[in-house]
């Protein structure tokens, strides 16, 4: 076997949530060009159906599950849904998440909770769906893979919602692969700047995409598919001695630095 063998997941079969677009559609795309069948799911059929296109040009199959992934039971659906349909499961890619940055005294208990739910319990949801069949499945690798942030390493303003819950999500893998060893490895990443639908508002600012740039020693913000590539390694043979690791993909970023003009604390404010 060649090292290049070891990044290949023939007949594998992977499931990745939020696959519409951005992370999610690199990386199941990566996967199927890497020899797996993929269930892709996200809230937009029409997405969803473009990156079936792209997984069907690597001759590989592609099932698409609209659904509304912020709906727990819906997202647990998918691990039945790959099952039923290709006969095994290896791997499962919780990518879909994310949250609006936003001031501290607008950030109420409700949206501290729903970023919660939205980033930890759905990926909690899918994966405890999928183990059980990961199991049943015949023998290969098997790998819960969940895409974090650096936000949830570090400190930035206006991100404490999300950067609590990917906090919460990057600790549920190190707890997850303590409970599920050696069966099942799982792993995350710290996913950086990535010119995704959710940087479109800074690169419409040159101003704040200047200031990204200079903070990132790389000088440069990520592509989809660099952390299509980390999803890649933590899920195949070539992470097999990988398991409750958060991998930082960022350019080498330490502190966002970023400034979103969110208003600083005025004397009495919120009384």
């Amino acid at each position: 076997m060649s090292i290049l063998d070891r990044f290949t997941l023939t007949d594998q079969v992977a499931v990745v949530t939020g696959a519409g677009r951005g992370i999610g559609a690199a990386t199941a795309v990566a996967f199927a060009e890497a020899g797996a069948d993929v269930v892709i799911s996200a809230r937009t059929a029409e997405q969803l159906e473009k990156v079936a296109a792209r997984i069907a040009e690597t001759g590989r199959r592609a099932l698409v599950v609209p659904a509304d992934l912020s709906d727990t039971d819906a997202v647990a659906g998918l691990a039945r849904a790959a099952y039923d349909e290709f006969g095994r499961l290896d791997t499962v890619v919780n990518n879909v998440g994310g949250t609006i940055p936003n001031a501290f005294l607008d950030t109420d208990v409700a949206y501290l909770e729903e970023s919660f739910h939205f980033n930890v319990s759905t990926a909690h949801a899918l994966s405890r769906a999928a183990v059980p069949l990961m199991l049943a499945s015949p023998a290969g690798e098997k790998s819960i893979v969940v895409v974090s942030s650096m936000m949830g390493r570090a400190a930035g303003r206006g991100y404490l919602a999300y950067g609590t819950a990917k906090a919460a999500l990057a600790h549920w893998a190190r707890l997850a692969s303590r409970d599920l060893a050696p069966r099942i490895r799982v792993n995350g990443i710290f996913v950086g700047s990535v010119m995704t639908s959710a940087l479109e508002f800074v690169a419409g600012v040159p101003e704040m995409m200047d200031q990204l740039e200079g903070n990132t020693p790389l000088g440069r913000v990520g592509e989809a598919e660099d952390i299509a590539a980390a999803a890649l390694y933590l899920s195949s043979r070539a992470g097999q001695y990988v398991t409750g690791k958060m991998l930082e993909v960022d350019g080498g970023i330490q502190e966002p630095n970023l400034s979103l003009g969110l208003p600083d604390l005025e004397p009495g404010a919120g009384s």
